[in-house]
């Protein structure tokens, strides 16, 4: 994956009301969800901005309350691409993260707030990675139409591994025929999609319709 930096600002004041005032400033609140899981009560030091955060079983995570500026994330999340983001934080430390949520006002659209996950070397995450189908259908060049039900698939691997697209080959898929995620296989990740749900298939037209009986009665 390609690599993102971004800056961000420790953040004290939680709420409704201070998180307002952010918006007032294009800031946009900010939470990364960090660390391992670890043991209550914690008796580390916390950085800036951090808290430790119940999970259940006497343990709990680490997370982060922090700001970044509007413009700062805007080609972050107003892309196709998917980013490993290396977040920044002021007085705090430097981490590695994914995008794992955004929220935005119903009406104007603007980003309210934003969750990351930590990312560490030698633990798998689960991401949507984009689907790009190469090549030309048998089933097109007979008269059939190309339909791509899915855009994304979620796999499973390493931050290491996982690409930032996923190539399909359709050079021989046929009329009528369709790529399951079943049949589909990387390198060093896991498909967790439906095994069963269709990525693109080439339909029957008219054209190929009538092309197909003609055949079959040798007209």
């Amino acid at each position: 994956m390609k690599t993102f930096k971004l800056e961000g600002t420790p953040r004290v004041a939680l709420g409704k009301k201070a998180s307002k005032e952010l918006r007032k400033k294009s800031l946009i609140p900010a939470i990364l969800y960090g660390r391992e899981p670890v043991e209550l009560p914690y008796k580390g030091t916390l950085n800036p901005g951090e808290k430790v955060v119940e999970t259940g079983d006497g343990k709990g995570i680490v997370v982060t309350d922090f700001t970044v500026s509007t413009d700062g994330v805007r080609k972050l999340i107003y892309s196709p691409d998917i980013y490993l983001v290396e977040i920044e934080i002021k007085g705090n430390r430097t981490v590695k993260a994914i995008l794992k949520d955004s929220q935005y006002h119903p009406v104007s659209d603007n980003i309210l707030h934003i969750d990351f996950l930590e990312v560490f070397d030698d633990k798998p995450i689960v991401m949507e990675v984009p689907v790009f189908l190469t090549g030309h259908a048998e089933g097109v060049k007979a008269g059939g139409k190309l339909n791509q039900s899915m855009r994304k698939l979620k796999v499973k691997g390493l931050a290491v591994n996982i690409p930032e697209k996923l190539d399909i080959s359709i050079d021989s898929l046929e009329l009528g025929k369709a790529i399951k995620v079943g049949e589909l296989k990387f390198e060093n990740i896991e498909i967790i999609s439906p095994k069963n749900a269709v990525v693109c298939i080439v339909k029957m037209t008219r054209a190929s319709q009538s092309a197909a009986a003609a055949a079959a009665t040798g007209k």
